[in-house]
Order: C-alpha cells, then structure tokens, then sequence
C-alpha cells in the first residue's frame, strides 16, 4: 500500500502518528499502548547503544538529566541569536552559527534530533500497519518561517520520510473539529496552549480552504512554565528554596510532580504530592489545592490575553463574527484557561475533541485527502445525540458527539480486553451519559478473533453516518480483512425532541454521579494492572533497590489494595498515582540495568 501517508504531530513536548487505515483516520499506539509520546531522546554514553525515545526517554532524565534532549521543537531552524526563552546549557554555535546540541560527549543538531523522534513514530507506524510507510504531513506552528519549515521537512526526510504537506497546526485543529462544515464561510479561532508553545490563530474558510488570517503567541510560553514555576513552589516547602542551583536529578523529580499535580488539579480540588528518597534519604509530602496552583499559574495564564485581543485586531475579527472557538494543547484542560478564553471571546469555547490530540487528528485527515483514502463530505445535518459503543468496565465510548454535522464517517481501533478471547462484543450505544447501561441500545456485532494475549487482537470499529439518517456500523478484523456491517436506519437523527431534551438533562442531572462511577470504574482497571506488575518488578528487583524503598512500594501497594475496597474513586486514584510515583525509581534503575545488560 504504498499511497499510506502518515498524519505527525510533531509536537514541543508530545508527539503523535496516525493514519488513515482501512478507510478511517486512527491514532497509533506504541509498544506501551501509548498513543501521546513524549518529545524526548536519550543519548547512551555508548554511542553503539540504542538511543531511546519518548516515554523511556523521559525517565531517564531522572538518572542522567544531560544526556537527555527535551522541547527540541524550539531550536529547528533557529541560529544562535535567534533563541529565546529556551535556557539549555546544551547549546552551541556550529561555524555556520546554527544551533547544536552538545549532549554528553556527542554533537547533534536540532534537525537529528527531531529526526529521531520521527523515526519512532514512523517505526511504530509500521510494526502496527505491518507495512512499510515512506511518506508522511507533519504539522508545524502557523508563524513558522521558511528557515523553521524547511528544517521540519530535513528532519522527515533524515528519518527516511517524503515529507509531502507541511500543514499549519491552527488549520489541522479546525479539520479535527469539524471546522469546514461550518458553512461556505466561517470565521474560527484556535487557541493552542500546549507544553512548550503557546499561539493563537484567526482562520477564514472559504469555498472549503482554511487561509490563516492572522497568528500569534510565545514560543517560550506553555504548561512547561507552569510546571516549573509549582515545582519552584514546591521545593521551596520541602528544600527552603527553589530550583535555580538544584541537582538536575532533583529538579527533574520534582518538575515530574509538578506536572503530574497540574493534571490531576484539572479535576480535582485538592491533591496529595508525594516525593519519595528525592534526595538519598529525603522524603517530601504535601497537599496542593487547585487555587494554589490558579495563584501561581495566573501570570503565564494572563500573557495569553493580549495575543488573542492582537490576533483578533490583525484579522478584522470581532467576537460577534466568529462561527466557533476551539481549544488545542493540553494546558487547555484546565478550568482556569477555559474560564479566560470563555471570557475573552464571549462564548463558550468546542470541547468535544481531545485537546491533546486534535492536531494530529487533523494530520491524519489532510493525509487521508491526500492519498484519497478520504473524501470530502458535505454540511447537511447535526447528530441530536452522541453515537458509540460499550468498551471494558461497561464504559461509553464516543465515536461520533452529539451535534456533529452529517454526513460523517468516525472510528478507532480497539483490541481484547482480556486473553483468550475468541469474539469481541460491539454494543452501539446512543446517549450522552458516562455508563454504558444509560444509554440507548441500538444493536450489537460480534466479532470473531483468534484466541491469544490479551491485546493481541485488532478490531476497527467505524461509524459511517449519512444524509438520510443511515447509521452503518463496520467492525473489521485487521489480521483477516473480514468485516461485520450493522445497519441501523433513521434512529441514529430521526429521534425525538422530547427524548433528546429528556437524555440531555438526565446526563446534567447525574453528571457528578456518573462521572464519579466512570472514575472509579477507570481506577480500578487500572489497579488491577498496577498491582501485577509491580509484585512482578518487586520479585525481579534484587539489590536494584534498598529495604527502605522496597517497603515504601509495599506500603503504597498495600493503600492500593485497601482503596479498592473502600469504594472511593479519588482515593483509588490517588493511590495509583502514588504507587506509579513510589515505583519510578525502581523502574528507571530497571531501565539502566536493561541497557547495560
């Protein structure tokens, strides 16, 4: 299949590949099942070592902070006097004047690193396609210069990638979002918050094409400074004072706790911060409220203002003429970014996308145009409710959200939930409440597949919605080609005002109860896979770790197995994390053993 075109994220602090795979856009995982990869590359002393990249990358920071290149993304195209707001002690003027990276004892340039992290996407791309891909759209910030995009395109072309469109990030979100059904001209503006970036954009679209009207934003702006700037405030209650002349092994514990409190406090009011022998033997503990972190992240918060009030200047825009304002990046999950962009422009911000996926998902789109795996579809109808299906727990998942125009076609990949299994149940569900049970049934396929570990079967679920209301339903087995279609006629639009208003307002009604089970039921989940792996780390770990450390694990494992009776979704929650947190120490050792084995 030689017309498959990547769609890549190229992101500042994360990464992401999709595809158009046997007629749908889908998001590839790697090997740990992750679809989000860190923009991470590790450098081994031993330069015949393999490199790492992304998540195995990113722990290693905590062992040798100076081998390990972060937000990359920032140097492509760049000459010395050019950098701004970066701060890497890494950096060195070529003869050239372009940037280089002294990492350890080796040379590399921004475009070799970038280089690196593509190759892993693209290597991931095909041990999950089973084919080889050589062509790929990479997405770049729309106020990328020329220096900046023909650099994107040497490092797809070093990573052996045609690099066939290079595609502004603001257009490829407004794609994801549905943005060009809008009507034959709408105005939108995309506000991306990311980890390392910060930019806001102004887009027109006319006879189908998105022209960026205006741009602008902080390349040294982002979630990234957030987290340093809590990670400064927690040091200074555990050490008595910041980070500047901290180890970069302590600063790098303690900007991982950073993050991970900045995340959990986009859903929660309070979190517990646990930092474990971050200091040989020294131990910090605290509990940090979401008002505490909205104190310290209002200031970069607040430096988005002026862009957005700059971009809407630039191109002619007044709130009253924008069709939609939509949220990439996510620092954008937090309710204070959400509360200021809903105040500035006036309106409620589009949510129904993964805001730390979107811009790949609007790679993969461009992609599926490009080769024809997709065509372009017309503005005739909106889903009343959302559309998708029953997955493991009893969850919904959305295919298609409510209101979406129609025609529409929607679909991701799922795999078995547990070995052995010979079929895979798909439930079509219709509603917009967290549980399965809540929602409308309206049919079911049933998949065979052959038995095997648990994840080794690869089912693609797509819903292909059309003018007339015609719901079909294919669910494809990727390893047989075999497929399972489903035909649900006029239910999937033709419902109801009454029923719609009436679901609608049972999903208010139960919104804290129902999103309090979909937690509980995710936590639990995931402590059952926890707990194995780590009773499996603990018997292989010998002298990796001392008694001390082994009997904090066995402690947080113990308050793990303890919340799982206690029937509390944020303690069970908390308990994860803090049992994930206990365990990275033994975890990244174990990753250095498996290198120098």
């Amino acid at each position: 299949m030689s017309d498959t075109i990547l769609g890549i994220d190229l992101g500042t602090t994360n990464s992401i590949v999709g595809v158009v795979d046997s007629g749908f856009p889908i998001l590839l995982a790697d090997d740990q099942g992750e679809r989000i990869i860190p923009s991470v590359v590790y450098y081994p002393a031993d330069q015949q070592d393999k490199r790492l990249v992304g998540q195995s990358a990113l722990r290693m920071r905590c062992l040798e902070p100076e081998r390990v290149v972060m937000s990359v993304k920032r140097l492509l195209g760049q000459r010395v006097g050019e950098i701004s707001g970066v701060g890497t002690s890494m950096i060195q003027r070529s003869g050239d004047g372009a940037v280089n990276l002294l990492v350890g004892d080796q040379t590399v340039s921004p475009e070799q690193v970038s280089a690196c992290i593509l190759s892993y996407l693209k290597e991931n791309a095909e041990r999950r396609l089973e084919r080889q891909v050589k062509r790929a759209v990479i997405t770049v910030p729309a106020y990328f210069n020329d220096a900046q995009r023909n650099a994107t395109r040497r490092a797809g072309a070093l990573a052996g990638l045609e690099v066939v469109r290079i595609l502004s990030e603001p257009t490829a979100a407004a794609l994801a979002y549905g943005m060009d059904k809008l009507g034959e001209r709408s105005k939108v503006v995309v506000y991306d918050f990311g980890g390392g970036t910060f930019d806001v954009s102004a887009l027109e679209m006319s006879k189908g094409v998105f022209q960026v009207m205006a741009t602008a934003g902080d390349t040294a702006l982002g979630g990234d400074d957030i987290d340093g700037a809590l990670a400064d405030e927690l040091s200074v209650m555990a050490r008595g004072s910041d980070l500047a002349n901290a180890q970069p092994t302590i600063r790098a514990r303690f900007l991982d706790a950073a993050k991970r409190a900045k995340e959990q406090l986009s859903n929660a009011s309070k979190c517990l911060v646990s930092l474990p022998f971050y200091d040989n033997g020294d131990s910090f503990e605290a509990e940090i409220t979401r008002e505490k972190l909205e104190e310290i992240a209002i200031p970069f918060i607040n430096r988005t203002k002026d862009y957005c009030r700059e971009v809407m200047d630039c191109a002619g825009f007044s709130n009253e003429d924008l069709d939609a304002v939509i949220l990439v990046g996510g620092s954008t999950r937090m309710p204070q970014v959400r509360a200021l962009v809903s105040d500035i422009f006036d309106r409620e911000a589009d949510t129904s996308q993964n805001p730390d996926e979107a811009v790949a998902l609007g790679a993969v789109i461009q992609a599926g145009v490009i080769s024809g795996a997709l065509r372009e579809m017309l503005l005739l109808d909106v889903t009343p409710l959302s559309l998708g299906i029953e997955t493991f727990g009893g969850l919904m998942n959305v295919i298609i959200p409510r209101n979406t125009t129609i025609p529409v076609k929607r679909g991701e990949m799922f795999t078995n939930a547990a070995p052995g299994q010979r079929s895979i149940k798909i439930s079509v569900l219709q509603g917009e409440r967290e549980m399965a049970r809540d929602n409308w049934r309206l049919g079911e396929i049933e998949v065979p597949c052959e038995s095997g570990s648990k994840g080794s079967a690869r089912v693609g679920v797509e819903f292909s919605l059309d003018a007339d209301g015609i719901l079909n339903v294919i669910a494809r087995d990727t390893l047989t080609g075999k497929d399972q279609l489903l035909e649900i006629r006029d239910v999937a639009v033709d419902v109801d005002d009454d029923r719609v208003e009436e679901m609608v307002q049972e999903s208010v009604d139960h919104a804290f109860s129902d999103m309090n089970e979909r937690i509980w039921t995710e936590a639990k989940m995931k402590s059952e896979e926890l707990l194995p792996a780590v009773e499996q780390a603990l018997g292989i770990a010998g002298n990796l770790i001392d008694q001390l450390e082994r009997e904090e694990i066995e402690a947080k494992r113990n308050v793990v197995k303890n919340a799982l009776n206690g029937g509390s979704a944020e303690l069970l929650r908390e308990a994860n994390k803090e049992l994930d947190l206990a365990t990275e120490n033994l975890a990244s050792k174990m990753v250095e053993k498996m290198l120098n084995d």
